[in-house]
């Protein structure tokens, strides 16, 4: 594949990382930054060959990556359209599809949505490392009047990274991350939320000192950027509230088991949680 000039809108562990794997892959890389700074550190870890907080350095690049924030991807996009090329393909990183989607793809036509499912649990220019989307699932949505040549261009550049392409509508896609995703971080939030208000002061304290690993994988996300969290929950509102009725409804069964002493029906759910944990798990 013929390099590319490359924009990356956002400097942090998304877009920082996008940076470096398609800087070693021999594209050209702008990157734009409201920080300075954040611009100067980005090219000297090589994230960028050029960065800068002027979107005008985006004017001829033939892709763009937006790893801004959730809420500020549709008027980043409103912002920088009038300075590119008509030919640019622009995609998003967002962890929402259905509306960013919507309204990107009428400012621009040539845009398709993107989701890669990778991070960790830091943030900004020095969170960013080389080989974090490999071998991960990166999702595509594009929408019916997408360019197939857009599309294909996309899909070249992602199996550059070592990702594993997956193509489907927003909406599909809003439905599963709700359940394997946005679901988590709630569930995880409302754990640390139930402990820290409602354990007697006592036991609180015993309980820090003695949680281990299982508590530290159940609350991970839970744990993890407050505002992401909050953008999540604003911007996929309707297949979170979903899968929160729903969980709330399997949660009431298991309270009632308990309370009524069916140990026949609750050690059937674990064994059932166990058998299908592993289908979503990756080797």
């Amino acid at each position: 594949m013929n390099s590319k000039k490359i924009g990356i809108v956002g400097l942090g562990l998304i877009g920082g990382s996008l940076g470096l794997d398609l800087y070693q892959k021999g594209h050209y890389i702008v990157g734009i930054s409201r920080s300075q700074e954040t611009c100067d550190r980005a090219m000297e870890r090589k994230v960028c060959h050029q960065a800068s907080p002027d979107f005008k350095l985006l004017n001829d690049v033939d892709l763009i990556f937006l790893c801004t924030p959730i809420g500020s991807i549709v008027p980043t996009l409103e912002t920088i359209s009038s300075e590119l090329s008509p030919s640019t393909i622009v995609t998003d990183v967002a962890s929402v599809k259905g509306e960013i989607v919507q309204k990107c793809s009428e400012i621009w036509p040539n845009f398709i949505g993107g989701h890669p499912m990778a991070g960790t649990a830091f943030v900004g220019i020095e969170a960013a490392q080389y080989n974090l989307f490999k071998n991960a699932p990166y999702v595509l949505t594009p929408i019916e009047n997408t360019p197939s040549q857009s599309l294909e261009c996309l899909k070249k550049i992602i199996a550059q990274l070592g990702s594993i392409p997956y193509i489907t509508n927003p909406e599909e896609h809003d439905c599963a991350v709700a359940w394997i995703s946005h679901l988590p971080v709630i569930v995880g939030a409302t754990l640390l939320e139930s402990i820290d208000s409602k354990a007697p002061s006592n036991i609180l304290e015993l309980a820090q000192k003695l949680a281990s690993t299982g508590f530290k994988d159940t609350t991970r996300v839970g744990g993890g950027n407050p505002e992401l969290g909050l953008m999540m929950a604003q911007y996929n509102r309707e297949a979170i509230l979903d899968s929160l009725i729903k969980y709330q409804q399997v949660l009431q069964e298991i309270t009632d088991l308990i309370r009524q002493q069916k140990w026949n029906a609750l050690e059937d759910i674990l064994r059932k949680s166990q058998a299908s944990r592993p289908y979503f798990l990756k080797d």
